[in-house]
């Protein structure tokens, strides 16, 4: 008995370190994706077939332009609280979710979208989804913004995104909202490219520590 009970003792040790080492290993696999993400990232920045060498500016540089980015010379604006690049290919007429939520004097406003987009696999150099080049799918979005704490939240009703991931819409996508203006007029979408880290990102882009780089317009829904 006494050499079953040690021979227990011995294998609960075993399995105890064997999980203790797994766990470590675990923790240096996703360091180490990250640090391939940040390279694959900077790659994209300095060359890619979809925009060119991309000119970062800091966030003071962009309020100082009043939130807008110079296509020109293609500047992304780099937001350092959550790693999103963001440039504004056109801001759109109409008004903003904060002007909205003013004028009615609503603490929350709701909101629908429809967006048409483009994705592509930063670090595989692939797009891997779109509904751009297909007229009559449009996604949708049914968004609302709270005026207390200026925060978003997005469901996809409609669309690419939602059958291929969830009804959950990436932080990323949410992230312009402060700055772009929404109308119905679709020759004044706004439009916006993004580079989204796997934390703002999709579920599979959560899963797999994968940066995306978007293309989006966003228009307002009825």
């Amino acid at each position: 008995m006494k050499r079953l009970a040690s021979a227990l003792l011995l294998l609960l040790a075993l399995l105890s370190i064997g999980s203790s080492v797994q766990s470590c290993t675990d923790e240096e696999s996703y360091a180490e994706m990250k640090k391939k993400e940040r390279r694959s990232i900077d790659r994209f920045i300095q060359d890619n077939d979809l925009v060119g060498p991309i000119n970062v500016i800091s966030e003071s540089t962009f309020y100082a332009q009043d939130s807008t980015t110079d296509v020109s010379k293609n500047e992304f604006v780099l937001f350092n609280e959550d790693g999103i690049y963001m440039q504004i290919v056109r801001r759109g007429a109409g008004k903003s979710a904060v002007e909205m939520a003013k004028e009615q004097a609503d603490s929350t406003v709701y909101f629908r979208l429809l967006c048409k987009f483009l994705e592509y696999d930063v670090e595989n150099a692939d797009t891997t989804l779109s509904n751009i080049y297909t007229n009559s799918v449009v996604d949708k979005l049914q968004c609302s913004y709270t005026h207390r704490g200026r925060s978003y939240t997005g469901t996809f009703t409609e669309g690419y995104m939602k059958s291929s991931y969830s009804a959950s819409v990436p932080e990323g996508w949410l992230k312009p909202l402060d700055f772009i203006r929404l109308t119905r007029s679709t020759s004044q979408i706004a439009k916006v490219r993004l580079i989204v880290p796997h934390s703002s990102g999709t579920s599979r882009a959560s899963q797999y520590v994968l940066p995306y780089y978007y293309e989006i317009t966003y228009e307002l829904g009825r």
